[in-house]
Formats: structure tokens, C-alpha cells, sequence
């Protein structure tokens, strides 16, 4: 059966950037960059996104495009008789699987917030009622299992249409909406009084901050973010580089992406940062930024309900678009094992999902006495902690040694496939870099990873 393609490169290009931006580029950036030192953290994170996070994903592109498969086969299809590579191909729909368990429910809440903000449910309240809003939505079973298998049924429909009626199309536009909205909420927050001392805590770089915390904190921070942002390891961008032809080089692809991923992470920012400042909130409160930090903010702003509800627009949509893209790779993969069609896989899919998706809905009221790290954990902290800093960093090492070593694929095969076509090419020199330093600097991330975990 001839592999599906996408209609055009701008859909590779959105379609790879609406995989990686997502809910973390909205809070956890802003939130860690004014942590640790505001533009100067930028400036770092940028380093090791050129250095960690575009050779990596150029290696996902290049098994992908190359194999012209799934994750779950692509290496099955390059690696030399006998070996054993394709194991991980399972080991990525595992974790594919595992992310959509607790990202589905994420996914969710952006829902019901933009319905909240919309209703004028949060408008006008006492900061009381916005910090309860979040408490009953999490404590109501119904709520949240309603709310995630919305999620679930309205991304496995987009997929049962097609890879170019359905996920490229939808997706393509929800990227544009996304961006334009991005840049209409950071207008109006840059215009707010009082949102100048935010903006200057949020992009001038603060030597002082690096000296509190420590350079290694900060530079760990930063090269942990450039890293998890782009949703390495687990074959989500691979599957979009088996959907491309061969006239782009990948390196300039993936450097395309990886600035429309990082626009969205830094001008998240110019919406947060002045925002709170003008309103003289704590822009470091964590996950509560989004749920009641900002809420509180909306709540007492001119033409709030209409802010509010074009803010969880644009979470929705970063949301949803990862979704989408995630779905996609776990369709193919199905599809590629059984042979079934796309509209059998995606109904499937979404039965399993739904099951799948109700212990992290259920771990915050009835498995709320669950605590797999002891104290207020939940079971979306266990999955995500699963997926973030065992999966990832270990399936981005696997498709990195499989790519640049003898005993996989090998430097000469993955450079070819990188280089063909047009733009910007991986050079000849960057291979003892792939091959001795880069996995170094994965092993650092996951071994931290988890140690800050234990």
C-alpha cells in the first residue's frame, strides 16, 4: 500500500510545530524564565536548542523520511538483519500511548476554562470563587471524564478523516488562528498600565538571578526545556517525516520548526509577564498561573471575558493540535500492525484512549488517596514523569545512537538522507558531536531528571 503524503510543506511545517508547541511552551516557560533570569535564561535555552534540539529532531525526520513508516516499524525497515532497534519502535507507541493518559485530561481543562470564561462564569468573582472553580472542576468525576473523551472523540474524528482532509487541513488552520491570537493577546497585555515592569523582569537579563540560584541550575533548567519542548524520542515527529518527499534538506525543516516553537514560548511570555504585573500578581506561581493566577486577572480586566476567553482559545488550540499530531502517530502505527483502515483504527483508538485516559481523571477525586511520590502527588505526575524523564530522554538517545553508529543505521546513511534536497544541511563535522557529546548531554538530562524526582 503506497504511503499517504501531505498536501504541502507549510502542513509539515505546522503540522510538526502544533506537535511540539504545546501546554508547557504557554506556562512553563514564562514561569522558568523569570525564574532564572529572565532574558539571559532565553538566550541559554536558545544555545541548547540549536545544539540539543535541531540535530535531534533532524535525526527523527531522517527515520522517518528514510523508512517511509510508523515508528513502530521504521526501524525494523533501516536496521541491519538481526539486530534489535525495532523493539523501541514498541517502546514509542508505548509512550505515545502514555502521554496521551494524563495530556488528554490537560487538554480538557483548557476546554472547560474557555466554556467558564465564555459563560462569564469567571467574570466579576472574588478570588475566592476562581480558586474554588479549579477544586470543583478536578473534584467532579463527570466533569473531567466528560470533558477528556470530548478531547479524545474530536481528535481521533479529525484523524478518521484523512491525512490530508483532516489532520492536515484542521490542523493548518488552528495554527494560523493560534498565532494570530498569540500576537493579539500579547498587544493587548504590552498595552496595559503597569505592564512595562513586567516586560523588563521578563526580558532583561538579571545577572543577579543567575547568581541566586547558580549557573548549573540555571543552565540545567534551560537545556531541560530546549529539550522537552519538541516532543522528542518517542516518534512524534518521525511520523511526520515519513509523510514528506525529498526536496527539503531536514536540518533547514527542522530549524523552521523549531523557531515557530520557540515564537510561541517567548511571546506566551509578553501576554503573561505584563499581565501580572499590571495587576500585581506573582507570575511564578507554578501550574496555578493558568487555572488561577491568570482567571483572577481576567476577572478584574476591562473586556475581561472576552480576553479570557481568546486566552483558553489559544490554550485549547495548543492543546488540541498536539493531540492531534500524537493521535496521528498512534493511528499509523496501529494501522501499520494490523492492516486496518484509518476510520476502524481511529474508532478503536478512541475506545482504548477513553479507558486509558480515566486514572489520571479519577487520581484527582476518587484515586485522589493515590500518592505515587508521597504528599499531594497524583497519577498524571507518575505518567508524566513516565514520559518525560524516562521515555523521552532515553528514545531521543536510541534514535540518536541508531542514527550516527555502526551497529544501526550509520553516520553515512542518516547524513545522506538528512542532506537530500534543498536548505540547510547537517555538516560533515558535526559527526564526533553526534556521536560522543550529544549522547553525553541526553544522559546528564535524564539522569537529573530523575534524581530531582527522588
Amino acid at each position: 500500500m503506497e504511503r499517504e503524503k501531505l498536501g504541502s510543506r507549510l502542513g509539515f511545517i505546522l503540522l510538526s510545530a502544533g506537535c511540539a508547541i504545546g501546554i508547557g511552551n504557554v506556562w512553563k516557560f514564562p514561569y522558568i524564565t523569570g525564574q532564572y533570569g529572565g532574558g539571559l535564561f532565553v538566550l541559554i535555552y536558545l544555545f541548547f536548542l540549536v545544539i540539543m534540539g535541531i540535530p535531534l529532531m533532524t535525526v527523527e525526520f531522517a527515520v522517518g523520511r528514510a523508512s517511509r513508516k510508523s515508528p513502530v516499524l521504521s526501524f525494523r525497515a533501516l536496521e541491519k538483519p538481526g539486530h534489535k532497534w525495532h523493539i523501541h519502535g514498541y517502546t514509542a507507541l508505548a509512550g505515545n500511548y502514555l502521554l496521551m493518559m494524563f495530556y488528554t485530561v490537560v487538554a480538557g481543562w483548557m476546554l472547560h476554562y474557555f466554556y467558564l470564561t465564555a459563560a462569564g462564569k469567571l467574570t466579576h468573582v472574588t478570588a475566592e470563587s476562581v480558586d474554588a472553580a479549579f477544586s470543583n472542576m478536578t473534584g467532579d468525576p463527570l466533569v473531567m471524564a466528560g470533558w477528556t473523551i470530548a478531547v479524545i472523540v474530536l481528535g481521533f474524528v479529525i484523524c478518521s478523516i484523512g491525512l490530508k482532509n483532516g489532520v492536515e487541513r484542521i490542523t493548518k488552520y488552528m495554527m494560523i488562528a493560534l498565532l494570530a491570537l498569540i500576537v493579539l493577546l500579547a498587544v493587548n497585555s504590552i498595552a496595559l498600565d503597569g505592564g512595562a515592569e513586567g516586560l523588563k523582569f521578563y526580558l532583561v537579563p538579571d545577572v543577579g538571578s543567575i547568581k541566586e540560584h547558580g549557573l548549573g541550575t540555571v543552565l540545567v533548567a534551560a537545556m531541560s526545556q530546549s529539550f522537552f519542548t519538541l516532543s522528542l524520542g518517542i516518534g512524534s515527529m518521525a511520523i511526520f517525516g515519513s509523510y514528506i518527499g525529498k526536496e527539503r534538506a531536514l536540518c533547514g525543516e527542522s530549524v523552521r520548526i523549531a523557531l515557530l516553537d520557540t515564537f510561541v514560548a517567548v511571546v506566551s511570555g509578553l501576554i503573561i509577564f505584563p499581565a501580572c504585573s499590571a495587576y500585581g500578581v506573582s507570575a511564578d506561581s507554578g501550574p496555578n498561573l493558568i487555572f488561577i493566577t491568570l482567571p483572577n486577572i481576567f476577572a478584574n480586566m476591562p473586556g475581561g471575558r472576552i480576553w479570557g476567553s481568546l486566552f483558553f482559545v489559544f490554550l485549547a488550540f495548543a492543546a488540541l493540535s498536539t493531540v492531534i499530531a500524537v493521535f496521528e502517530n498512534i493511528n499509523s502505527c496501529v494501522g501499520d500492525l494490523t492492516g486496518w483502515s484509518r476510520k476502524r483504527t481511529s474508532l478503536f483508538n478512541a475506545v482504548l484512549m477513553s479507558l486509558l485516559s480515566m486514572p489520571c481523571v479519577l487520581g484527582f477525586n476518587l484515586l485522589s488517596g493515590v500518592a505515587p511520590f508521597g504528599g499531594s502527588s497524583t497519577i498524571l505526575d507518575l505518567e508524566d514523569f513516565a514520559v518525560s524523564n524516562v521515555i523521552i530522554p532515553l528514545g531521543a538517545l536510541v534514535y540518536l545512537l541508531f542514527s550516527v553508529t555502526k551497529l544501526g543505521w550509520g553516520w553515512d546513511n542518516f547524513i545522506n538522507e538528512a542532506n537530500t534536497g534543498k536548505g540547510m544541511k547537517i555538516a560533515k563535522w558535526m559527526k564526533p558531536y553526534m556521536t560522543y557529546v550529544l549522547p553525553v548531554i541526553i544522559l546528564v538530562i535524564f539522569v537529573i531528571g530523575v534524581a530531582d524526582k527522588f
